[in-house]
């Protein structure tokens, strides 16, 4: 049976006139948007603002994960080489201080994507010099050569998200391993001490408050500076359902206790997704680092 939407969860409106102008942008240059494929619901309050994650390395994924509203299958095409100066162009064009480039799980790909990755950070540099560059990337299969590719092109943040408690992670994120997540984060600060890195999870999935906070521990031993923590939203039927709507108190206490672990900035909340407001955060972090 359906769960019943508490009032702390409630869709949120449509800006139609920003959705349409940033989708027609991204159509004309053949580009992807998270925000479209992820049916995320603050899409409409990020285009009004100007800013939007990049989908790079098209709209087909090769994994199959239970809470994923982007497309499953075998890719079609090969990566554009062309994707990498698009993104940057309509960036500029948007007028982006910071920009977040995000990607489908490539696992048919010797590198899983990675030098795409690393170019489409540089054609960013040469376009926008002056904005932060912030990449979410898949965990290519443990291929820890893939993640310095992403990292010696100098992103200014390196995001990987763990997505849930290690329990949960053959329903889940099956085709995933949380130790090679953490992995992957471990590396990226190996790599470049300079660079920022993060992760996120959702909750609602029947996670435990013990596993969360573990993970969370898990985390900062992992020299991971910034976690998001949002509530899971069934985006289609077809997908996992909802176990439980979490209270706002208790996403509340989970950033008390981040923040008191020693992360440098803990972004908690029902609608609180991995790029939400990913500029306001990295302020954040920034502040408590100075």
């Amino acid at each position: 049976m359906t769960q019943r939407l508490p009032e702390w969860i409630r869709e949120k409106k449509l800006n139609l006139a920003s959705l349409r102008e940033i989708k027609t942008m991204f159509r004309e240059r053949d580009l992807h948007s998270v925000c479209e494929s992820l049916a995320c619901p603050n899409r409409s309050e990020c285009f009004s603002r100007g800013t939007a994650t990049f989908m790079i390395l098209g709209d087909v994924c090769t994994r199959a994960c239970g809470f994923c509203n982007v497309t499953t299958g075998v890719p079609y095409t090969p990566p554009s080489a062309d994707e990498p100066r698009a993104v940057a162009e309509t960036a500029k064009r948007m007028g982006l201080k910071h920009i977040v480039v995000t990607s489908v799980t490539r696992d048919e790909l010797p590198d899983g994507g990675a030098r795409q990755f690393a170019e489409t950070i540089r054609e960013l540099r040469e376009a926008l010099p002056h904005a932060a560059v912030e990449v979410l990337t898949p965990d290519f299969r443990g291929n820890l050569d893939a993640v310095r590719t992403v990292v010696e092109a100098r992103p200014d943040y390196y995001n990987h998200n763990v997505e849930t408690v290690p329990r949960l992670y053959r329903h889940v994120r099956p085709g995933s391993r949380f130790e090679r997540s953490l992995d992957v984060l471990k590396h990226a600060k190996s790599v470049d001490p300079h660079v920022i890195t993060k992760s996120g999870l959702m909750l609602g999935l029947g996670e435990t408050r013990d596993e969360v906070l573990e993970v969370l521990r898990r985390l900062h031993e992992s020299r991971v500076e910034i976690v998001t923590i949002g509530q899971y939203l069934q985006p289609k039927r077809e997908k996992l359902e909802v176990i439980e709507y979490v209270h706002p108190s208790v996403f509340d206490e989970y950033r008390a206790i981040g923040e008191e672990m020693g992360f440098r900035a803990v972004f908690s909340g029902p609608f609180v997704r991995s790029s939400y407001m990913a500029d306001v955060v990295a302020h954040q972090a920034v502040a408590a680092s100075s």
